[in-house]
């Protein structure tokens, strides 16, 4: 009990003034952790609002329209079920245009080989290499309405691609964008051209990222540089490659800009996004427009599920 013996009512508050003040540091760490815990979710914040407000709900919004037969300017929006889905596979006109993105397909294709294989030369000591590196990439600084504009006058009949063939002595050319049969090609060919500048830079990063020292190793063993690319280059970039792979694909079910430009999807050259913006503006048959965009976004990721099944992306250590 206090107040019976001086001594201990003397060192007692002494006594007790540490744990205080250690239970009171103690208070301001926890404080001090919660304020670091919570300060990312506010910098998060408006980032996040913006994704939910104009990403998720939209989207939720596009499955709702995709089983009504909303018109785009009514109120009212009458449920149908899955009849606009019945509809986009029963009527060839609108599934028929899978068969361009082939042209685009085969075109990525082509595109992640030529970027990989300026990639891979470039990786090694050659003359003017800054330079070439800076030619390859051009392309992809330019906005897609300028590309599409030089391209029309690049394949117009009398333009300059008929020039330079006209130089070399091929007098007879073909209707390069009025030709049903080639058009598809000269616009994959314009893709292939303008996007291979970035394919180029990732894998021209992801070469340089391999350690010098394996190289050199390599050349003491009496490599090639077709050696180094097949068993160095490949498998240490290999995440990149996969990487492009989608890209590709869900790229070549995704093509709008230059063959709307250009062509507006005339002559056969009409893409599964042309077709659909056609439908849910031109038509208005925005519920049906809104069932095709959910067949594309479920594409998409099927083909995205499928590429990284078959193709995992193993950890590659060359260190």
């Amino acid at each position: 009990m206090t107040g019976l013996n001086p001594a201990v009512d003397a060192v007692a508050p002494t006594a007790r003034r540490p744990r205080v003040a250690l239970k009171l540091r103690q208070d301001r760490s926890r404080a001090t952790t919660r304020g670091w815990r919570a300060t990312p979710w506010l910098f998060l914040a408006a980032p996040l609002v913006f994704l939910v407000v104009f990403t998720y709900i939209p989207v939720l919004n596009m499955f709702w329209y995709s089983v009504t037969d909303w018109n785009g300017l009514s109120k009212t929006k009458n449920f149908v079920g899955l009849h606009n889905y019945v509809t986009f596979f029963t009527r060839p006109e609108l599934f028929r245009v899978f068969i361009v993105s082939l042209y685009y397909f085969v075109g990525g294709f082509v595109q992640i080989a030529l970027a990989l294989y300026f990639a891979t030369i470039l990786s090694f000591r050659t003359r003017f290499k800054n330079l070439f590196k800076g030619i390859l990439f051009f392309p992809n600084l330019i906005n897609g309405v300028a590309v599409s504009f030089v391209f029309l006058y690049f394949f117009r009949p009398g333009g300059t691609l008929d020039s330079l063939l006209n130089a070399i002595g091929i007098g007879s050319t073909p209707q390069w964008l009025g030709n049903p049969d080639i058009v598809n090609f000269s616009l994959a060919s314009t893709s292939v051209w303008r996007y291979m500048g970035l394919n180029f830079v990732l894998f021209l990063g992801a070469i340089q990222s391999i350690p010098s020292g394996i190289y050199e190793a390599a050349e003491l063993d009496g490599a090639n540089r077709w050696h180094m690319f097949r068993h160095i280059i490949v498998p240490g970039i290999k995440p990149i490659i996969s990487l492009s792979f989608i890209l590709a694909i869900a790229g070549s079910l995704g093509v709008f800009e230059i063959p709307f430009i250009m062509l507006d999807g005339a002559n056969g050259s009409a893409t599964f996004v042309i077709q659909t913006i056609k439908t849910a503006f031109n038509f208005n048959k925005v519920g049906l427009a809104s069932a095709m965009a959910v067949i594309l976004l479920v594409l998409i990721l099927l083909v995205t599920w499928m590429q990284r099944a078959l193709v995992p992306d193993d950890k590659v250590d060359l260190t």
